[in-house]
């Protein structure tokens, strides 16, 4: 009896070993990238147009008609994200390269994430954060080229990818949960 025992504990524990280490690999494969520096990236491709930088010492102003509470507030004219918490700490602000297909003025909820997976440009992105469809059921959400580039979206084609650097999809991405508030302004 004891040597049937020994067998089942020894195989129990092979079967943990490998279930841990396929959720170590789950959690590697799906962690964010962390640039030592920025000076460190690698330059932008002709072609590949970055957003304008915000001068440091002037961040934008909130949109006054954000709402309230802890959200995420994206200004489609200003091409512009701000991740509002409830600490009363000024908002992490930055801006991103918006996509073909809109979302309306409104407010919305986080209604899935997904840490690696390829847009519907065909390129790789990480930290997917969908929050609104179109009326032609495109999905709408932030997220970061693995790459890192930063160019416009074809307009010929509808995608509802709103882009960002890696590093502000880092921050969404640990901003932005499941069901977080997402407000939409002009």
């Amino acid at each position: 009896m004891s040597r049937s025992s020994s067998g089942i504990v020894a195989g129990l524990t092979a079967a943990a070993i490998a279930a841990i280490g396929f959720l170590g690999y789950q959690a590697h494969a799906t962690a964010p990238a962390h640039p030592a520096k920025a000076a460190e990236k690698a330059p932008a491709a002709p072609q590949q147009q970055a957003p304008a930088q915000q001068d440091a010492a002037k961040p934008a102003a909130l949109p006054a008609e954000s709402g309230a509470g802890q959200r995420v507030v994206y200004s489609v004219s200003q091409k512009r994200v701000w991740l509002v918490a409830e600490d009363g700490k000024a908002p992490k602000t930055f801006t991103v390269v918006p996509s073909t297909v809109q979302p309306a003025p409104g407010s919305y909820l986080v209604n899935s994430r997904a840490g690696t997976v390829t847009g519907s440009d065909g390129v790789p992105i990480e930290h997917v954060v969908r929050f609104a469809s179109s009326t032609e059921g495109i999905a709408i959400g932030f997220s970061a080229r693995v790459d890192g580039a930063l160019p416009q979206p074809d307009p010929a084609k509808k995608t509802g990818g709103i882009r960002m650097s890696r590093a502000d999809g880092d921050a969404m991405w640990a901003f932005a949960l499941y069901n977080s508030k997402v407000v939409v302004v002009q």
